[in-house]
């Protein structure tokens, strides 16, 4: 056992600081997000840095005798989450060493701060996972003969029971301490994975093995998994594992790290039961670039494994035959990724998302994540309007074939299926038919559930929306949802709950343009004109001159009788589509603001034709077209597209 050496309260060694009474590990200042046994286990072996520490002494000093654990399983766990903490190596140790068999020795230099105070013999208050009963130390009162005698023959009975009932105790003992060290996880949250190459530029590749280690979880139908949008806001956070539990609403968190040296990906995975911390499991995966995809599967399989998720026989099946892939193409099929999933961040992101995923296909014609990637790519094109509709269609639906052919069971390919269904070919049974399957495949993909909830409320089925939305914000509480949430309302012509809807995503993302735009035309259907003036030109200055945003606020403007502004616009918009692509759809609204109701139709008629998307989505709740309602052609219209 370890003697009661005496300690300091501070103890520092490159860059690092450990302040052992409050039990916290600070980086240049900042806390590490690190608590419970592996910070006693830091603590013990920084106070003997340079010495030998035995898996006896370790043992004696963090785990208590009364407690029943798995000490070699949580001991290696244990110092794996202190090397991913210090951005250690077992290899090639800078600060823990393991001498095989015996234990481990502290080799960095330490500064000891601070005044030294007796080293504890056991837990500290701060590592401990369970209360311990207090002892008092005052002596006991006398005792009489009689309550001696009595106390003797009482003792004698439990002593005499308790041998004959031993092996009964020692069973009910270890299972009620099993129970205790492994809570129940139903739901698991997968915060973005460290960059541990040494490079940042390899970012993009860590955030994909994120997003793809979400992907394969996301499959699980008895689990559920938060969205990759709503675990990013985490990179790098400082908050606890518990505050970051509470916010999502899960049980189980999964950390670690990504490290890539040339054609070798390495893993390192950890499970924790967020509510408290607790350490549950950690292992470290390695393999050549090539066969990531099976090192993808294999951590999924083991993460399922820990927390007893049920995977269906056909997952299993789809786990074990993860193919290889050409390392360069899924190099490329990442950056496709990360430029997809920034859409709304950077500059020309689609256009950089379809070159890649173009790279990714040319390179291993037979990666069908790749093609999956490619048609969403063209799909957002033509959603924000920069390719025609039709020629994105037809490229989309190509790669789409290509995917679904390589791989029936890419849930993300049919949710993509589905908007072409709806959006472009306007056939209603196949999207929710493809819709469905999506859901199937991956129950735990967001967007599909997100699309669902869209797609019902442009159907106008109003309590089953409803029901997919509050679905959707249990995947993902990110921008994307209250998006959605905004969406669906706008879609039910519900103004007052678009109105509160979009302040919610706005006190989220103050910056997030649609937002503004959808409270635009929130206050603009509650009557609040002059309200809806002002959300109408945020959404313009955001999004840097949205033709959507144009046309609301132009809109807006003839309704509080500023028409030379709105014919201005309009003539504007004109103009800019001799040049690039305009939706004839939104040319119509400002024929039809302005009364001129025959040129209005002609416009819708032209939408019609080339199948835009704003009609699909628009047609039926947007109130820039209310004054044609009446008109027959509008009937005729709604027929021919509903």
């Amino acid at each position: 056992m370890l003697a009661a050496a005496p300690v300091s309260r501070v103890l520092r060694f490159d860059g690092f600081e450990l302040d052992v009474r409050a039990g916290e590990l600070r980086k240049a200042g900042v806390k590490v997000r690190l608590q419970g046994q592996p910070i006693q286990v830091l603590a013990t072996l920084l106070n003997r840095a340079g010495e030998l520490v035995t898996r006896e002494e370790l043992r004696d000093q963090v785990w208590p005798a009364e407690t029943f654990v798995d000490f070699d399983h949580s001991l290696h766990n244990s110092i794996a989450r202190l090397r991913e903490a210090l951005g250690d190596s077992a290899g090639t140790p800078r600060y823990i060493e393991t001498l095989p068999r015996r234990g481990y020795r502290f080799i960095g230099a330490v500064e000891r701060v601070g005044s030294e105070e007796p080293a504890p013999s056991g837990p500290t208050e701060q590592f401990k996972e369970a209360p311990v009963v207090a002892v008092r130390n005052s002596p006991p009162p006398m005792l009489s003969a009689v309550t001696l005698r009595t106390v003797v023959i009482v003792v004698g009975i439990i002593v005499a029971i308790s041998v004959a009932t031993a092996a009964v105790l020692v069973s009910v003992r270890i299972v009620s301490h099993r129970a205790a060290v492994t809570p129940s996880v139903r739901s698991v949250a997968v915060l973005p994975l460290a960059n541990f190459s040494g490079d940042p530029a390899q970012e993009y590749f860590v955030d994909g093995m994120t997003d793809e280690l979400i992907t394969d979880l996301a499959k699980i139908g008895s689990l559920r998994v938060i969205s990759r949008t709503s675990v990013m806001r985490y990179k790098r956070t400082s908050k606890s594992l518990p505050e970051i539990a509470r916010e999502l609403n899960v049980d189980g968190i999964v950390e670690g790290s990504v490290t890539r040296s040339g054609q070798r990906v390495r893993i390192t995975a950890q499970l924790l039961y967020g509510p408290t911390d607790k350490h549950l499991w950690a292992e470290t995966y390695e393999r050549d670039l090539g066969d990531v995809l099976g090192l993808q599967s294999e951590v999924a399989q083991a993460i399922a494994q820990q927390v007893r998720a049920q995977v269906t026989p056909q997952l299993q099946a789809r786990f074990r035959t993860a193919r290889p892939v050409n390392p360069e193409a899924y190099d490329a099929y990442l950056r496709g990724r990360y430029y997809l999933s920034n859409m709304f961040t950077m500059a020309e992101p689609l256009n950089m998302a379809k070159t890649y995923f173009e790279e990714a296909v040319r390179k291993d014609p037979g990666f069908a994540p790749a093609y999956s990637g490619l048609a969403e790519a063209y799909i957002y094109l033509a959603i924000f309007r920069q390719w025609p509709a039709e020629t994105a269609h037809r490229q989309a639906e190509e790669a789409l074939r290509h995917a679904l052919t390589l791989d029936d069971s890419i849930g993300e390919a049919y949710d993509a299926l589905a908007i072409l269904s709806w959006r472009y070919s306007w056939d209603w049974d196949a999207t929710e038919r493809e819709l469905d399957q999506a859901i199937a495949l991956a129950p735990s993909y967001s967007c599909a559930h997100e699309d669902r909830a869209e797609y019902l409320a442009f159907r106008g089925r109003r309590a089953e929306a409803e029901a997919e939305m509050a679905k959707s914000l249990e995947l993902d509480t990110s921008i994307g949802s209250f998006l959605t949430e905004s969406a669906v309302f706008f879609q039910l012509r519900d103004f007052d709950r678009l109105v509160e809807a979009s302040r919610r995503g706005m006190a989220l993302n103050p910056n997030e343009w649609l937002e503004h735009f959808y409270l635009g035309m929130g206050y603009e259907g509650t009557g609040k004109r002059l309200e809806s003036i002002s959300e109408y030109q945020k959404a313009v200055e955001l999004s840097g001159g949205d033709q959507d945003a144009t046309v609301a606020l132009a809109h807006a403007y003839a309704g509080a009788g500023r028409r030379a502004e709105t014919q201005k616009m309009l003539r504007d918009l004109e103009q800019k589509s001799t040049k690039v692509y305009v939706s004839p759809y939104l040319i119509a609204t400002l024929y039809a603001t302005l009364g001129d109701k025959d040129i209005a139709f002609k416009f819708l008629e032209k939408a019609y034709q080339e199948k835009s998307l704003d009609l699909s989505w628009y047609l039926k709740a947007d109130l820039r077209i209310d004054n044609l309602r009446s008109d027959p052609r509008y009937e005729s219209l709604l027929r021919m597209a509903h």
